[in-house]
């Protein structure tokens, strides 16, 4: 049986940034670019018309901007995967956070010089995956998790997890997302969160996540405490990593799997302090980060979590600590993250 080809919205006021996304999609098997639009207007009249199921929109641009044109698309197509693709300066990323939070699945900030490479690997991963969701009929937003989940077994004060750490990539914003949605309470732990983005959007994903819920997160700090009830994300340019005490420690080591920060690291120190207490999360992404570091957490007695193939954009990292055996339960985003306030007591 013939599988239909993703059908694929770009919309950019810029003709060579149209022309250059078009390129690298032209020659991917099982992705077409159905229509190119120019302003916000010109990509909801497409969606109007059907047939497109990722839309890549770039946020400043005449006529209508992305941000006024995000909400009359899903309107539109409330199935629509609309993929922002933004300036990497502070100011482009902090409008990115806000789409996300009108409805957009992901962000992925435009190349700078000699990233193509990357960015066309990065993009056609997103609309790949998102593509494949949209198939399955997977909203782009998620209802929050219920108010009153089933509960397992009860954790009895002072046993169970005494730290939680969450790593994740390609499609990582929309699941932590919605984690994040499914705390009710601050938790009775501390959280630690690894992501794989630009520099410049990681203070805004921190910001995006502190609107969804009661957890207030902020960007790691060198020798900072852990404090229960908030999350740290670890910065641009520095892996998170625990120490004695504990403390968050920020170590300029070796990039791993080609980034930093990596969340193999991360999760390594935290089963090197915590041990059978430790719980580790680990979320869609490309690649095989979390994978390592997930053994490891396992190996001390701590519980390993990991994001379903079907639920993930990518399923290359939780696919990675499966694949070991290193995970505990494997849940759709919705159950993971029910289970993940269960753990950290914010249910």
């Amino acid at each position: 049986m013939t599988i239909e080809p993703l059908r694929v919205l770009v919309c950019d006021d810029s003709a060579v940034a149209r022309a250059a996304v078009v390129r690298i999609l032209d020659g991917e098997a099982g992705i077409r670019v159905v229509s190119r639009a120019r302003n916000g207007r010109e990509a909801v009249e497409a969606v109007r018309a059907g047939g497109i199921d990722v839309a890549l929109l770039d946020l400043e641009m005449p006529v209508m901007d992305g941000l006024t044109a995000l909400p009359l698309l899903l309107q539109a197509d409330p199935g629509l995967r609309v993929l922002v693709v933004s300036s990497l300066s502070a100011q482009g990323a902090g409008v990115a956070m806000k789409a996300m939070r009108l409805g957009a699945v992901d962000c992925l900030g435009k190349p700078t010089p000699g990233q193509d490479a990357i960015f066309a690997e990065e993009l056609i991963a997103r609309i790949k995956g998102n593509g494949a969701l949209r198939r399955r009929g997977v909203p782009p937003q998620p209802a929050p998790a219920p108010a009153a989940p089933v509960r397992r077994a009860p954790i009895a004060p002072g046993c169970g997890p005494a730290v939680l750490a969450i790593g994740a990539s390609t499609g990582g914003p929309e699941a932590l997302a919605t984690i994040f949605r499914a705390f009710r309470v601050r938790p009775r732990i501390p959280i630690l969160l690894t992501q794989h983005m630009p520099d410049a959007f990681i203070p805004m994903l921190a910001e995006h996540l502190s609107r969804l819920g009661p957890v207030p997160v902020t960007v790691a700090k060198d020798h900072a405490g852990l404090v229960p009830g908030t999350a740290v994300l670890a910065p641009g340019g520095s892996h998170l990593v625990v120490a004695a005490g504990p403390e968050v420690t920020l170590a300029t080591t070796p990039p791993e799997h080609f980034c930093r920060p990596a969340v193999d690291p991360m999760l390594r120190s935290v089963a090197a302090i915590f041990g059978v207490r430790a719980a580790a999360v680990v979320l869609t992404g490309m690649g095989c980060d979390g994978g390592a570091g997930a053994v490891a957490v396992n190996a001390a007695g701590g519980l390993v979590l990991a994001q379903d193939q079907a639920s993930s954009v990518v399923w290359g990292m939780p696919g990675a600590v499966v694949e070991r055996g290193a995970a505990r339960e494997v849940l759709p985003i919705q159950e993971l993250a029910r289970r993940v306030a269960e753990i950290a007591g914010a249910a």
